[in-house]
This record gives structure tokens, C-alpha cells and sequence, in this order.
């Protein structure tokens, strides 16, 4: 069974905006999906009804085996949540907010104890747990954040933006944690500003733009469809044209640029031994070389025509900019 099935997702607003329109996926048990759109692209919206907090207005979505309307209560036991604005209360010590969370699911009051121990030093914050919240840094506040999402051992996990405006440490300790979670099973959704994120974790890729899904599939195969790998080469003794010559029986040399050889290589790294060789065998010198791979940022321009905003400055204001155009006030 799949962990989420969605068909033909709709969301529209006050005065006939469509944020999402028959928005059709499906992730697997155990995998990590992530999600990526630039802003206002309907990514928010799909999220927030797979999560229960917005109804869909056409279409259907399964998240854990129950559907997201008529089975709202038995998904939100299943999922576990962490959005990227963190509604903690600054008053609260850590471990008073993980023990909250525990009551909330009903966990035996020695058991909420232990679990709040567990995640505490899970996130790396035993050492903060009896401080209040208002204290902690915005790292320490996201990682909070995930441990209050997995008290009661969620089936699914939804991610938004995790990172986003992290520090490199505090970002590699959430990848990490991540990653031990699908590891131990738990499937996981997560929607990101920064396409190494994606390209680090996901299985798979899912890229919205205009509220439909326009590419989808592993970091791979999506790299695979907009350009193959190409090697650079910087040849010792300038001969350019006869080193293209050798080269283009391995593969299509392409123009010059900036005095280098170029080469697209089917095989991509599998193929530079034998370039190397053939060049040496040539009697042409290699002074260095660099095989240069399509990037996920190559496959999202393709797909929507723009940069993912995230990578760039202004992150944070990004992901307020995609909730103001894609929340419409609801009629």
C-alpha cells in the first residue's frame, strides 16, 4: 500500500482561484518524496490538505490508508508535522513542550517522560531541555519542532522547509536525523527551498509549478531528461582541435569554451578513464579535467522556467510570499 495517494487534487479559492489543479501522485512506504515549486506554485496548498488543514475543493488524497476528508482524524494520528513557521511557545522549557505534545496523544505520563528524553537527545538539545524555548536559537527551534512532530511515532512525516535559514550544522543535523527516520522506516514528504537538500535525500522528486505536477521522478532520471554529463578538459600543449578529434570517438565533442575541450559522455564518470586514455595514448597531455553533471537546477529551470528562489537571497520572505499568493481568502 501506498503511504500517500493523491488524485486529481483541487484547491480553489474566493473568487475562482485555482491554487492546485489535479495535482496527481503517489509515494511509497519508506520513501522520502520531496516536493518543490517556486513560490505561489501550489506546493503550501497541497500540503496543507494532505495534513488535513485545508479541505480540498475536487479530487481525492490517502495519506496512511485513510482518506484526508472523511478519515481526517485517523491521518492526523498517523502523520507527524513540522511547518516551517513553529508555533512553540517561547514561555515553555523544551521538555515541557515534548510532554505536552505526549499528553496530546494520550501517552502514559511515565512513557511521555521517556519518549521527551529520548527525542531531546535525538535532535541534540538534552543540553537545552530545561530551558525555555524564547532562549533557543532558530536551529534549536526547528529541531524542536521535528522531535514535538515524532512523540507518537508517525507512519508519515511531513517536512516543510526544515532548513530553510540554517546554519550549515544545524542543517546537516536535521539531514542526518531524516535519514535515520526513513532508515527505521517512516516515510517521508518534505517540501524544500535548497535543491542539494533534494538531491541529498529524496528517492524521488516531484516539481509543481502553476498548481500542476510537471516533472517527477528520481534526481537521476530528471538530470537524464534536460542533458547528459559532459567532461571538461584543459589540454597541456593547447592542441584543441586534434584532442576534439580523439575525443569525439567517445562521445559528442561539443563547441570549445574558454580554451577547453568539450565532450558529452553517455556514460557519464564510467567514461573518463577511457578519454583519459585515448588522449595519453594520443600523445595529448591532460593538465586537469572535470566531468560536469546536469543539476537539479537545470531540470527546474526546464520545467518551470524560473530558479528555484530558495537558493538564492530572501529565502525566508519567500515562503511568506508563497503563502500570501497561494491563500486566497476562502469564500
Amino acid at each position: 500500500m501506498a503511504a500517500i495517494e493523491v488524485r486529481g487534487l483541487e484547491r480553489a479559492f474566493q473568487g475562482g482561484v485555482k491554487a492546485v489543479r489535479g495535482v496527481a501522485l503517489e509515494v511509497a512506504e519508506g520513501e522520502i518524496y520531496a516536493f518543490l515549486g517556486p513560490n505561489g506554485a501550489g506546493k503550501t496548498t497541497t500540503v496543507r490538505m494532505l495534513t488535513t488543514l485545508l479541505r480540498p475543493t475536487g479530487g481525492s488524497a490517502r495519506v496512511a490508508g485513510h482518506d484526508i476528508v472523511r478519515e481526517a482524524p485517523a491521518v492526523r494520528r498517523a502523520i507527524g508535522v513540522a511547518l516551517q513557521e513553529a508555533a512553540l511557545d517561547p514561555l515553555m522549557t523544551g521538555r515541557e513542550l515534548i510532554h505536552l505534545q505526549a499528553t496530546l496523544h494520550r501517552l502514559p505520563r511515565a512513557e511521555a517522560r521517556a519518549r521527551a528524553d529520548e527525542l531531546l537527545a535525538r535532535v541534540g538539545l538534552e543540553y537545552a531541555a530545561d530551558r525555555r524555548v524564547g532562549t533557543y536559537s532558530g536551529g534549536m527551534r526547528r529541531r524542536l519542532d521535528l522531535a514535538s512532530a515524532l512523540v507518537h511515532e508517525p507512519r508519515v512525516l511531513f517536512l516543510d522547509e526544515p532548513t530553510t535559514g540554517l546554519d550549515p550544522v544545524s542543517r546537516k543535523t536535521i539531514w542526518d536525523e531524516v535519514r535515520a527516520l526513513n532508515r527505521a522506516g517512516t516515510t517521508v514528504f518534505l517540501t524544500t527551498q535548497y535543491l542539494e537538500e533534494a538531491d541529498q535525500l529524496a528517492d524521488r522528486v516531484g516539481i509543481i509549478a502553476q498548481g500542476r505536477i510537471v516533472a517527477e521522478g528520481t534526481p537521476r532520471e530528471l538530470k537524464a531528461q534536460v542533458g547528459k554529463p559532459h567532461l571538461e578538459i584543459a589540454i597541456a600543449d593547447g592542441e584543441v582541435e586534434r584532442a576534439r578529434e580523439v575525443v569525439g570517438r567517445l562521445g559528442r565533442a561539443l563547441p570549445p569554451k574558454d580554451g577547453l575541450v568539450l565532450v558529452e559522455l553517455d556514460g557519464g564518470a564510467a567514461q573518463v578513464a577511457p578519454v583519459v586514455r585515448a588522449l595519453d595514448e594520443a600523445g595529448i597531455a591532460v593538465e586537469s579535467l572535470q566531468l560536469v553533471e546536469p543539476t537539479l537546477d537545470d531540470v527546474f529551470v526546464a520545467k518551470t522556467g524560473r530558479h528555484l528562489e530558495g537558493d538564492g537571497a530572501g529565502e525566508a520572505a519567500g515562503g511568506a510570499g508563497e503563502e500570501r499568493a497561494e491563500q486566497p481568502a476562502e469564500a
